[in-house]
């Protein structure tokens, strides 16, 4: 009476599911060693128990090179096939690109005013709206950078007036603890800069000359006023003047 066929399915019981376990691993390993010997084939086996054990055969001299040469058959046509696609799609991609930088020249040298023949009338009218628009924006950017600039500049001069006013007041105190009198005279100090100061009357001494332009030589203008400069008259002792002709 034949053996009956096993229906395949997971062994409950733990004792006779190792002993299936180990009768089938050493079948197995025996199958393959005699398949290696028998066919002169390069043969790897690899088997993890339930619980993580390794068991392993290779008819080879090492298990990583016949890995090895599993990897370079199974995953070598991918990869050589890989870069193909890769390069095509590169390409697609530059020739996206080229197309749209070509497309920005074009349209920076017609805002330049260059190329302008093949424009039909519609795509001029648009060329000149868009660089309306692009005239009003950058006025109002300058506009509004010159405004700025003007509010820094304002907050400048009141930080610089306030600074001012802080230094009068400092300088006041000074003046006032020592009895000295500020050189705008206590007014607005801003008033001080820039007037004359005036001059004592004893500063300017009054000339006396001979209106009369002589030309040539006079023996008896001469004389006269050798004799005016030996005895000046009592009048100008007494007031300190001299003749403009001796100082």
């Amino acid at each position: 009476m034949g053996r009956g066929r096993v229906e395949l399915k997971r062994i409950e019981n733990k004792i006779n599911r190792q002993v299936t376990f180990a009768k089938r691993r050493n079948g197995l390993l025996k199958k393959a060693y005699e398949l290696s010997v028998l066919c002169d084939a390069e043969v790897a086996l690899i088997i993890f128990s339930n619980r993580g054990k390794l068991y392993e055969f290779c008819s080879s001299s090492s298990m990583l090179k016949t890995l090895d040469r599993y990897q370079k058959c199974s995953y070598g046509s991918v990869e050589v096939n890989k870069p193909s696609k890769e390069l095509e799609n590169a390409y697609r991609e530059y020739l996206k690109l080229k197309g749209r930088f070509e497309a920005l020249q074009r349209t920076q040298r017609n805002l330049m005013g260059e190329d302008l023949g093949p424009l039909n009338s519609k795509e001029l009218e648009q060329l000149e709206r868009q660089l309306e628009a692009s005239l009003k924006h950058i006025r109002s950017t300058k506009t509004q950078c010159m405004l700025d600039q003007l509010s820094d500049l304002q907050n400048k001069e009141q930080s610089l007036m306030e600074a001012n006013r802080a230094l009068t007041l400092k300088l006041d105190e000074v003046c006032a603890r020592n009895n000295l009198r500020p050189p705008w005279g206590g007014g607005d100090p801003s008033m001080a800069y820039g007037q004359p100061h005036p001059q004592p009357q004893e500063f300017f001494q009054p000339l006396e000359c001979n209106p009369t332009l002589q030309i040539g030589y006079d023996a008896g203008g001469s004389d006269q006023m050798n004799t005016s400069a030996a005895t000046p008259n009592a009048s100008q002792q007494a007031n300190g003047f001299l003749p403009g002709w001796m100082l």
